[in-house]
């Protein structure tokens, strides 16, 4: 049987990282003419995730605003945003190790409290995924390379240009039933991004 002892390497390492968070909303934030509210950015992150299958994820993902799109609603301001990824998704089970790199697209809505202007936002969105090999392990077979993800988070922007933002989101990936078997799997994800 493997062994487990590197299981709990991604969260102790992700633990550390969120560790140093305080320092990160600290820093002297680089030089912009621009405000951090109402210009579009692009954003560079670091994304960590498990699943109650025990299978862990490490991401490496960019995010473009959309140009010129926002819109008001119960208060809030939509923002929208192409988020691009490439992620590694691995288990350990009976008879070895299992893993897959998955490559994904998801258009996002960001929803700001106080007209925009709060630090705080709620993020939304619908992608699709292509994963090679296709994800297969004694607990969880996908029958498809394609899959959709869907997404629902909460997150806050830290720092005198906001930054620096973290995230709690939740994901489901599965293929939306077009190949049997579908068992889907739900990640619970901590993401860092730093904003350019």
């Amino acid at each position: 049987m493997p062994s487990t002892s590197n299981r709990h390497g991604p969260a102790r390492a992700l633990g550390g990282f969120f560790a140093l968070i305080p320092l990160l909303a600290c820093t002297p934030a680089a030089a912009q003419a621009a405000d951090p509210t109402t210009a579009p950015r692009w954003g560079l992150y670091l994304q960590a995730a498990r699943t109650r299958h025990h299978i862990d994820t490490w991401t490496l993902g960019a995010t473009l605003d959309w140009q010129d799109w926002r819109r008001d609603l119960w208060g809030t301001e939509v923002r929208g945003y192409w988020d691009v990824y490439a992620s590694r998704w691995s288990a350990l089970g009976m008879g070895g190790d299992f893993g897959t790199t998955v490559l994904g697209v998801t258009p996002s809505f960001r929803f700001i409290p106080n007209a925009g202007r709060s630090r705080w936002f709620v993020d939304a969105g619908v992608g699709a995924t292509l994963a090679n090999p296709r994800f297969v392990t004694p607990e969880r077979k996908f029958s498809t390379r394609f899959n959709f993800a869907s997404h629902l988070g909460v997150g806050v922007e830290l720092g005198e240009q906001r930054q620096h933002a973290l995230q709690l989101r939740l994901e489901h990936v599965s293929n939306a039933g077009i190949k049997k078997p579908n068992p889907g799997a739900n990640f619970v994800q901590l993401r860092y991004t730093l904003h350019f």
